[in-house]
């Protein structure tokens, strides 16, 4: 295949024995059209993520004393409200938002080998019409294949008389066609899959793999002869992941938004079966002031709850950061608070201190000054002799020895 261009500059494909009158042709390197568009997508995925949520649900996991099937269902339609409110908001954030509904739920089934409990039936009827359901068969070894696969069967005719849903795989890809048409078909025994699962790795020949040790061999999770579990992983993440999110979309979340809507008073047709137009929805199909319609309107009840919520949002985290910030002032003052006691506390125990220190050095002086008194001062018998004369120069004496010593003081 050849691309060709003329004078004026236009391309168009040429086709082999087609005349060539002032036509070049171009080699085109690489993909070309269409063909880049898986990669786009596969990097688009990269960069930005994508989210795939699996909902496991059995017996064992649940309370055989209450409803049990009820919070299953409240959680379903709790990320359902989630994404339905997202879409109402004004300005929407869907490149950031997080998709949480439930894509696929795998139900466990207890190995009994004879039948479906009731309480299975119950469960799967009352959330078929809101998820895929895909049956696993757990603990699986400890069935033998012969009883398995009776068991496997039996298990679909009971879903099929009892009117269950659970997920169809599709075949209009040629590429899984052939497949997923197997897995359809109950004949080949496919479904329920029987799965084995460890989170443990034992040595088998060289390598190590994950499975489980038992006294006569080694049970492996990803041998198809031991398990199921390759083929379940496969049809998850390699063959319908995309077919999951899109029947999630298109078919479950739309069948909720569809009674969501209803119940609110939206309706597709008049009272004459006619299309109802937006502005018909808005003003009541009158040609009056919407401010005089609007109000009793469903239209305007659903925008103003969907402004409300966002009012509420912004409210909520404006009071968050508020109280975040007034936590962090008072712990500062409360930090200030105890730093000031105790520079208080230091600067008390210093003041009592230095009084200590004053009274001491007071005390110490006077007792120095008396020792000093009687100790450093020594008269010679010949100097008491030679100044008895006159008691001026025994005066003057005197106060020639003691004043050296008590200079310092003075």
């Amino acid at each position: 295949m050849d691309f060709c261009t003329s004078s004026s500059g236009v391309v168009w494909e040429r086709f082999p024995g087609q005349r060539e009158d002032n036509i070049r042709c171009l080699t085109m390197l690489g993909h070309f059209g269409f063909e880049c568009l898986p990669h786009q997508l596969v990097n688009r995925s990269i960069q930005q993520g994508f989210s795939f949520n699996i909902l496991c649900v059995g017996i064992y996991l649940l309370s055989p004393w209450t409803k049990f099937y009820q919070p299953i269902v409240d959680y379903i339609d709790a990320q359902f409200e989630a994404y339905l409110q997202e879409e109402l908001k004004i300005k929407r954030s869907f490149n950031d938002y997080h998709d949480s509904r439930i894509h696929v739920c795998l139900y466990f089934i207890s190995p009994t080998g004879h039948s479906l409990k009731s309480l299975d039936l119950l469960t799967m009827k009352n959330i078929d019409s809101k998820v895929n359901i895909i049956p696993l068969i757990a603990k699986a070894d400890t069935i033998s294949k012969n009883d398995l696969q009776k068991f496997k069967c039996k298990i679909m005719s009971e879903l099929v008389s009892n009117g269950i849903q659970i997920y169809q795989f599709p075949t209009d890809d040629e590429t899984t066609a052939q497949v997923n048409s197997s897995m359809n078909n109950s004949n080949k025994g496919h479904l329920p899959f029987a799965v084995v699962g460890s989170t443990d790795e034992v040595k088998v020949g060289k390598r190590m793999v994950r499975g489980r040790q038992y006294p006569w061999g080694v049970l492996q999770v990803e041998n198809e002869n031991h398990s199921d579990f390759v083929k379940l992983r496969d049809i998850l993440l390699n063959t319908n992941m995309e077919d999951l999110k899109e029947q999630t979309h298109t078919w479950h979340y739309e069948h909720y938004r569809c009674c969501k809507l209803q119940k609110m008073g939206f309706t597709d047709v008049g009272p004459d079966n006619q299309p109802v137009r937006c502005e018909d929805v808005i003003s009541g199909g009158n040609e009056k002031p919407l401010i005089h319609h609007t109000l009793t309107t469903p239209a305007f009840t659903i925008i103003l709850l969907a402004i409300l919520q966002d009012k509420f949002e912004h409210l909520k985290r404006v009071q968050q950061e508020e109280t975040m910030k007034l936590e962090e002032e008072r712990r500062q003052l409360e930090e200030e608070i105890i730093d000031f006691y105790k520079m208080k506390a230091a600067s008390e125990t210093l003041q009592t201190q230095a009084c200590t220190n004053i009274k001491k050095d007071k005390d110490q002086l006077l007792c120095f000054d008396v020792r000093l008194c009687k100790t450093n001062i020594r008269i010679k018998p010949s100097e008491v002799r030679e100044n008895q004369r006159t008691v001026g120069n025994h005066e003057e004496h005197l106060d020639d020895n003691i004043m050296p010593i008590l200079d310092p003081f003075l």
